[in-house]
Formats: C-alpha cells, structure tokens, sequence
C-alpha cells in the first residue's frame, strides 16, 4: 500500500493506493506541521484515525509533503516518528511547495508557485528544480495573505476599534472574542497560527464590504511585493496558486495580479487529486 499526503498546518489529506495506483481509500487527519506540534500529539492524530490505525502494517511507501518540512530537522523528526507508526514502511518527506509544484506546473514548466492558505509561501520552478530567494519564518513575521493573517489583522483592527461597527458587531456574534480565550489560544494552545486562521472565513463571507476589500487586497499586495516580485521572472511566467485563500478570493487574487502586470496560471484549492496523477505518471509510471 502507498500512502500520498499534503499536509497544511490546518488539515492533512491522505489517499492510498494499491501496488498498480488504484485508489483504496482517502482520509484525512488534522494538520501535522512539525514546527508547532509535539510527537505525543502527532502520535495521537494518527492514531486517532481508523483508516490509518487499521492499514499501518501494510503501507509499504510514504510520501508525505507537509507545511514546515523544509528543513533536515523537521524531516528527520517526522520520519522517526512515521516509520514508529507505519513499522513496514519507506518514507519521503518534502516540504509542501512540491506538492503545489506537482499539482500545478506541468513538467518541464518554468513557473512561480505559490501557497496561501493557513500559511503562505513562494517558489520558482525552472522545470526541474525549486528555488526560494524568502527564507520563511513562519506565521508571526511573514504569512502575507494567508488565513493567518487575515486572522491577526481582523483581530487587531476589531480591539483598535478600527474595524467598521456594523462589521465590528457582526464579528463578535460569530466569534468569541474575548481577550483570555484569545490570548490562550495564541499563547497556550498548539496551532496558535490555525487558530488566527479560523478568523479568515469572515473575511471571505463579508467581502463585498469596503473595509474588507481594503484588508484582501492589502494582504495580496504585500504578498505579491514581498514573495513574487523577488524572482526577475515574476512577468514572464504563469503564477500558480494552491490554498483556500487563492481559491476562495480568486476574482479579487486576478485583479491584483493583472494591476501588477502578473499572468495567474492554476488555482486550486488543493493540491491531493493531482499529486495522485503526477505520482502515477511520474513516480510509478503507470
């Protein structure tokens, strides 16, 4: 059995195939980034999942792509801990920019991929190899237009009273909003960056409002200045996007692409069902 997972820091998508690529099952688990999580709670998110639990003997080959996997540190500390659950295993770890890379650009493609989901990042792809001029450092410095920082900005803005009141209102009927939970959350809980990133469904539900078509195309313009613009390709080749925040603001994510001379390519809202295809044609070769 082979194992296939992109892995956010919000949600993992598994899907499993036999020795030929036919598919067997598809699960999900929670997100398991290794920057922010400790191996109790990963163990117990894979275990807690009756698919993988059941079949964890049978899998012969992993490839997992996780947020926060770009560093030897981080895969060498999932891999002890993926080859002490699935014991009968051969397990490759990358970083999540490869499985938007795999899903979006075609092969031989020279392409700028990007991520904005609960996180955010962006690659170059020469047609074979990725290349990253931002080193990232994580949701609390960088993240532009991610779900996480459209979490951290509608939270500020709401307690500097700068959000608009008939909004203000609106966001504290759907939220709890008070300051303890929220600073537990932040500063007590695991995934304190997939807790700012819940918060960015209301940006989504709410943007035909001025204040919040102001925050998205801030975010994105920071976005495009900050990571896309570093690559002198940036006008040249197609830009692709994976995430639920490209996906679900794509009208205004064109918008300001096409106001900054950029040319979208894809945009997925992820990246699973494709990565299946590139593993049969690419790495079964079936």
């Amino acid at each position: 059995m082979i194992l296939i997972v992109d892995s956010g820091a919000t949600k993992s998508d598994w899907i499993a195939l036999d020795e030929d690529g036919n598919k067997l099952f598809l699960t999900k688990t929670l997100g398991l980034s290794p920057e922010v999580l400790t191996r109790e709670i990963i163990d117990e998110r894979l275990a807690n999942n009756f698919e993988l639990s059941n079949n964890k003997k049978e899998v012969t080959q992993l490839y997992f792509y996780g947020a926060g996997c770009g560093t030897d540190r981080m895969k060498n500390y999932l891999t002890k801990i993926f080859k002490n659950f699935f014991v009968n295993a051969k397990v490759s770890i990358k970083e999540d920019t490869y499985a938007a890379i795999h899903a979006t650009a075609a092969p031989g493609e020279h392409a700028i991929v990007c991520i904005l989901g609960t996180g955010s990042n962006c690659s170059y792809y020469d047609g074979s190899e990725v290349f990253q001029k931002v080193t990232s450092l994580g949701y609390i410095l960088m993240d532009d237009c991610s779900g996480n920082y459209f979490g951290r900005q509608l939270l500020r803005d709401y307690y500097y009273h700068k959000m608009p009141q008939n909004l203000a209102h609106k966001f504290s009927e759907a939220y709890d909003l008070e300051a303890d939970i929220i600073k537990n959350n932040l500063y007590k809980q695991p995934n304190p960056n997939t807790y700012l990133a819940t918060f960015a469904r209301f940006v989504i539900e709410n943007r035909d409002h001025e204040y919040s078509q102001k925050l998205i195309r801030k975010g994105m313009q920071l976005f495009i200045d900050n990571c896309i613009m570093q690559y002198e390709q940036a006008k040249s080749v197609p830009v692709h996007f994976i995430g639920s925040i490209a996906f679900y603001l794509q009208e205004e994510l064109h918008e300001v692409m096409e106001q900054n001379g950029l040319k979208v390519g894809k945009i997925l809202r992820r990246p699973i069902d494709n990565l299946v295809e590139y593993h049969r044609e690419i790495v079964f070769n079936k």
